[in-house]
């Protein structure tokens, strides 16, 4: 690392006509002491500073100060760099000392001195004693304004009044994102925001997010279509063998595995009676080959009374008392709809996937109603139907597919939270191969570290609130490149709806407060007032009355 001695030399002092006036109307407030591959330890002046602290330009006003950037002369043009700390140092001019992260460069616009033509990376550096000056509100104008890709815009760059964040939608959804928050940040209003801002750019697009709480639908009610256990209407025969065996088999250890060996057997010459499976030829236990659920009972108990099974009735007997009981609780009706069965897979893929999308790209899928026992066969479900799909049409060039995942964490668990299911192997799949065959992958959780090792690595933008947890806090900086030092520090001071944001989707890393959203765009995520709702009374025996009968009738 190069250094340079400030011992008895102040540059700041020295005589400096040609840079008096000429860089947008602001003296330098630094010096570059030392330089690195991806930043710089500068020797900041606290005179220069409290000066620029009077600046009617925010951004000047905030020169210096952690989080904040500024830019430093590389022969004809400008680093831009962003403050990660500063600390008292009366040993070197000025009295104080900060490391920076180089974010980009550009050339120097000659009329105004400001940045121009900003890109990310840096191809040449400064020197120890180059001066360093603030970044102002038309320099990060210039930096902000993107390269012509196509952007949404969800709020505004920290700490300016007017310059406007973007996301390109291409690299933020070409290489998957997560959105990460502790609860009550308004995460789940910035994930709104961000869906309409995609939607409303995107009116053709195909998205689909599964909703765990019954939160979603109140937001995208005009917009989307919203699936939920009363109309989702999915087909058992869709799931796959090891889908079923989540469902079916209860036993466990030695046992779940016979189970699982008889199920497989009586499920694949299920299949093979259905006229479709002559058509196609050999099929296998996990081709998506309608049967009925009485044919599967039929040869259950057919094969329970053969002489030579080797072994015990009692699998059979689980497992069609198990199917029995599927089929008679009325929790499950959006499942195993009745006994008759028909071929509407295409029917089915083209609602989930919004294909075509009728002026409606969203489909939001309700989990709520379903009971927590399946909720994440369900998922995975759903989630390995985006895929498989996207394999088989892959010659087809069909429309990409975005899945968000909301409460990620529950579907994608770390390694000591798993349990085996299959929705944490799909998503995961998802995450590291989606990408080569055109799905997006959009995760949305509060608990950064219980996602599974390495799902986050796979996010190319990570858009990060507050997060009030340490691990959670270690976790996201792992996770995050090296140039957003700087900003990461900030993630537990940020305000509600304030985020940090670094990554493919953005030209650099920035800090930004998110819009307000429309009351009726929003989903119902808001915390009851207490006071408010505990401070009247009347109708509670209704009230009660009606939870009841809903409750008796497993329906929402």
């Amino acid at each position: 690392m190069n250094e340079v001695r400030m011992q008895g030399f102040n540059p700041l002092a020295a005589p400096q006509r040609e840079f008096a006036m000429g860089e947008s109307g602001h003296m330098p407030i630094g010096v570059v002491l030392e330089i690195s591959g991806a930043g710089t330890r500068i020797s900041l002046d606290l005179d220069r500073l409290s000066a620029a602290a009077q600046d009617g330009d925010p951004s000047i006003a905030m020169a210096g100060q952690v989080g904040s950037q500024v830019k430093i002369r590389v022969g004809s043009g400008w680093l831009l760099a962003s403050i990660r700390n500063q600390k008292s140092d009366t040993t070197v001019p000025g009295g104080i000392v900060a490391d920076a992260d180089f974010l980009g460069e550009g050339v120097e616009e000659p009329s105004t001195g400001r940045i121009h033509g900003f890109r990310r990376g840096v191809t040449r550096y400064p020197t120890p004693g180059a001066l360093v000056y603030p970044a102002g509100t038309g320099d990060l104008r210039q930096v902000y304004a993107g390269d012509g890709r196509q952007a949404i815009q969800i709020g505004t760059v920290y700490p300016t009044r007017d310059i406007r964040a973007g996301l390109y939608i291409d690299a933020l959804l070409g290489k998957h994102f997560a959105l990460l928050g502790s609860t009550g940040t308004g995460k789940s209003t910035s994930a709104a925001l961000l869906l309409h801002r995609i939607c409303e750019q995107a009116p053709e697009g195909h998205i689909i997010m599964i909703d765990p709480h019954g939160e979603y639908a109140a937001a995208f009610r005009d917009t989307g279509v919203i699936l939920d256990v009363s109309n989702l209407r999915m087909p058992y025969w869709l799931m796959n063998f090891e889908e079923h065996c989540e469902i079916l088999v209860t036993a466990h250890g030695e046992e779940r595995q016979l189970d699982c060996e008889i199920l497989g057997k009586c499920l694949l010459e299920a299949r093979s009676r259905n006229r479709l499976a002559e058509q196609i030829g050999k099929i296998t236990v996990d081709s998506p080959i309608p049967y009925l659920l009485s044919d599967l009972s039929v040869i259950l108990g057919n094969h329970m009374g053969k002489l030579d099974k080797g072994h015990s009735s009692a699998p059979y007997m689980r497992l069609k008392n198990k199917l029995d009981e599927l089929k008679g609780d009325p929790r499950y009706q959006f499942l195993f709809s009745g006994m008759l069965v028909g071929d509407t897979m295409a029917e089915f893929i083209s609602t989930l996937f919004r294909l075509p999308s009728r002026g409606r790209p969203i489909s939001i899928i309700d989990v709520s109603g379903v009971p927590s026992e399946i909720t994440r066969t369900v998922v995975a479900v759903l989630s390995r139907m985006v895929f498989d799909f996207a394999v088989w049409a892959r010659e087809e060039r069909t429309r990409p597919i975005l899945l968000v995942c909301e409460e990620a964490h529950r579907y994608v668990p770390s390694e000591k939270n798993a349990d085996g299911s299959s929705v944490g192997r799909i998503l995961s799949r998802i995450a590291k191969e989606g990408r080569k065959y055109g799905i997006a992958l959009g995760l949305i959780t509060q608990r950064p570290s219980d996602l599974a090792e390495g799902v986050l690595s796979q996010c190319g933008t990570i858009i990060a609130m507050r997060l009030n947890n340490d691990r959670d806090q270690a976790f996201v900086r792992a996770a995050m490149p090296e140039g957003a030092r700087g900003f990461l520090d900030a993630i537990p001071a940020l305000r509600n709806r304030e985020c940090v944001i670094c990554g493919e989707g953005v030209a650099i890393p920035v800090r930004a407060a998110f819009d307000d959203l429309e009351e009726s765009r929003r989903p119902a995520s808001a915390d009851p007032s207490f006071t408010q709702l505990w401070s009247t009374s009347g109708g509670e025996e209704d009230m009660v009355l009606r939870t009841v009968q809903r409750w008796r009738a497993q329906g929402r």
